[in-house]
C-alpha cells in the first residue's frame, strides 16, 4: 500500500483528491510510516500470531516486530453443503457468477469489461451466436448492499453494463437468500473474483467446493494458497485459473467457457477435493489447537 500511495496510484483506498496531489501524498505516506511502526510494536507484544494466507504470513513478516514465526492457518470454510452439488453441468445453459458484495474493492467494473471484450473476441470469430459457448452464456452477478452507496454503486454497475452492451447479458441477484444462491452456484461453470490483494478468498474457496472453476486475481491468497496447481496420480492438475487485466480475464473466461466437458470435470474436480481438504472447519481445528495448546500449557 506504501508503494501504490508514494507512486500516487488512485484506487478506491487512495482517491484522486490525494493521488493527484504530491503534498498529499507526502503526507499520507509519512503517517503510513508512523502508523506501521505503531503496528509492528503491537506485532512484537503477541505469543502467538496466526495468519490466514501465505501472502498475509509475508505481509506480518514485512511489517511487525516478531521474535518467532507466524502460523499459517486457514479460515474455516464449511462447504459441506456446497460439496454435494453435482459436478456436472448443464452446458445449454451456460453462465458464469460472480459472488461479492458491492463494494468499490471487488472491482466488478473489470469483470464486466473483461466479459464484454469475452463476447467481442466471439463475435469476431463466430458471427453466429448460436453456435458460440461464450455469446449463448450469461454472466450472473451476485452480491448484497449494504446501504446508499453500495445501492448507487450497483445502479452505476447496471448502467455501465448497458454501455457495454450487455443489458441482455448479465443478471443481477441482489440480497438473496442462501438457498438462490446454492442454485446459481449448482448451475454455474465458472467463477469471478477480480479483489486485488484480497488476504485470503472464501468467496473462491466456495466456488471450489461447489464446482464452479474460479477465475481469481493473481494477488494475495487466492495466488498463494488457494488457486494452485495440485497433485494426482496422472501429474499437476490445475484447480483454476488467475488474471489481472482485461485482457486476461477475457482469455480465462473464453477457455472456462469453450473448453471440453470433460477438461472442465477434471478441474472441476480437482478443486472441490482441495477445498474440502485443506479449507475444511476439521482442518482448522486442528491447526488451530496445534498451534494454541503449547501457550495454554504453559499459562496452566
Amino acid at each position: 500500500m506504501l508503494l501504490r500511495v508514494w507512486s500516487r496510484q488512485a484506487m478506491y483506498n487512495n482517491d484522486d483528491d490525494i493521488s493527484s496531489s504530491s503534498l498529499k501524498s507526502l503526507v499520507k505516506v509519512l503517517y503510513y510510516q508512523a502508523f506501521a511502526v505503531v503496528y509492528g510494536i503491537a506485532g512484537a507484544c503477541a505469543d502467538v500470531v496466526m495468519v490466514n494466507s501465505s501472502w498475509t504470513a509475508a505481509h506480518i513478516r514485512q511489517l511487525w516486530w516478531m521474535w518467532s514465526e507466524p502460523h499459517l492457518v486457514y479460515p474455516p470454510c464449511d462447504t459441506t453443503d456446497l460439496q454435494t452439488l453435482p459436478l456436472d453441468r448443464r452446458l445449454k445453459h451456460l453462465f458464469l457468477v460472480s459472488v461479492a458484495q458491492f463494494r468499490p474493492e471487488k472491482n466488478h467494473r473489470l469483470q464486466l469489461e473483461a466479459y464484454a471484450m469475452a463476447r467481442e473476441v466471439a463475435a469476431a470469430k463466430d458471427p453466429n451466436w448460436r453456435t458460440s459457448p461464450v455469446l449463448v452464456s450469461k454472466l450472473k452477478m451476485v452480491g448484497s448492499c449494504r446501504g446508499d452507496d453500495d445501492e448507487r454503486r450497483l445502479k452505476q454497475l447496471q448502467q455501465y453494463a448497458e454501455q457495454l452492451g450487455l443489458a441482455d447479458a448479465v443478471e443481477w441477484h441482489v440480497n438473496v437468500p442462501y438457498s438462490e444462491l446454492k442454485q446459481l452456484l449448482g448451475g454455474a461453470v465458472g467463477g469471478l473474483h477480480t479483489m486485488l490483494d484480497e488476504h485470503f478468498g472464501i468467496s473462491v474457496v466456495e466456488y471450489m467446493a461447489a464446482g464452479v472453476i474460479p477465475i481469481a486475481h493473481n494477488s494475495g491468497g487466492p495466488r498463494a494458497d488457494i488457486v494452485v496447481d495440485v497433485e494426482t496420480a496422472y501429474g499437476l492438475q490445475r484447480t483454476g485459473y488467475l488474471a489481472e487485466t482485461k485482457e486476461g480475464y477475457c482469455q480465462a473466461i473464453r477457455t472456462v467457457l469453450e473448453m471440453d466437458q470433460r477438461d472442465r470435470l477434471k478441474i472441476a474436480a480437482a478443486a472441490q477435493r482441495r477445498a474440502a481438504t485443506m479449507f475444511s472447519t476439521e482442518q482448522f481445528h486442528q491447526c488451530f489447537m496445534e498451534v494454541i495448546s503449547p501457550i495454554l500449557s504453559i499459562r496452566a
